[in-house]
């Protein structure tokens, strides 16, 4: 019976992806739920740590005393700075500029208001998050300029705010220019510019580990959103712009005409 059993059970996998590669609304999905899930459970996990006060938050204080102690000027004044340009005051005109630009240069209005909205949501999700877990800032005296910081600390700002702003810009390009250079180019800029901003917060004592990790957990959420908005709406055949060179004919999901 083993023997008989063994072709079928070799046989249904590979009707599974034939049914699911016949499937374009469940293709135009999947991906953007796997995303949001993985986001999400990254920040229940850290959700949970601080809850608890265990696993991952016992980490909270030896990193921020670590990188306390190790602080020197030059590496001060560098993080600050990065911290100053993806903070509040700035990052929201460095996306608006972006947008604009975007919009303008390519005729478009799709990709930059998915942009503008994705940056707005995280930003309200940050909020929400912070007014409802209430979790305190570490203590004044760690702090680069003590007192500057007074929400909540759970999760970062800075971190969701530069990690939406670089997947998603990334997504809606990559998307467009499936090339494994583009692709890779597009990982490597998100993660270490991510971790670097993530690095200023703990390092200029504003920020607990849980706090960085948690909002880049959410970021990813946020992305997991606007893959499944924007998939959707190419497969319902609305107009978005020419794929660019080295755009794969047998892709799913191709755009098909420039967008006005």
């Amino acid at each position: 019976m083993a023997d008989g059993d063994s072709p079928r059970r070799l046989i249904q996998p590979r009707r599974l992806l034939d049914w699911y590669a016949d499937q374009p609304v469940l293709r135009a999905v999947v991906p953007g739920v796997l995303l949001g899930v993985l986001g999400l459970l990254v920040f229940g996990v850290m959700f949970d740590a601080v809850q608890e006060q265990d696993d991952f938050a016992l980490w909270d204080e030896p990193v921020l005393e670590f990188l306390y102690d190790v602080r020197t000027d030059v590496v001060t004044t560098i993080l600050a700075a990065l911290t100053f340009v993806t903070g509040p005051a700035v990052l929201p005109f460095i996306v608006l500029v972006a947008c604009v630009a975007w919009g303008v240069a390519r005729r478009e209005w799709w990709r930059p208001a998915l942009l503008a909205g994705a940056m707005i949501g995280s930003t309200v999700l940050s909020l929400l998050v912070k007014g409802l877990v209430a979790r305190p800032r570490p203590p004044e005296e760690t702090m680069y300029i003590p007192g500057s910081e007074t929400t909540g600390s759970f999760p970062s700002g800075h971190t969701i705010g530069t990690a939406t702003f670089l997947l998603v810009a990334g997504y809606l390009v990559v998307s467009r220019r499936r090339s494994r250079g583009v692709v890779v180019a597009w990982l490597v800029a998100g993660l270490l510019g991510t971790a670097a901003v993530a690095l200023s917060r703990l390092y200029l004592g504003y920020h607990f580990l849980t706090d960085v990790v948690a909002a880049s957990g959410l970021a990813v959420v946020v992305l997991g959103v606007v893959t499944v908005v924007d998939r959707l709406r190419v497969l319902r055949g609305m107009p978005v712009e020419e794929p660019e060179p080295g755009w794969s004919p047998d892709a799913p999901l191709a755009p098909t005409s420039r967008e006005h």
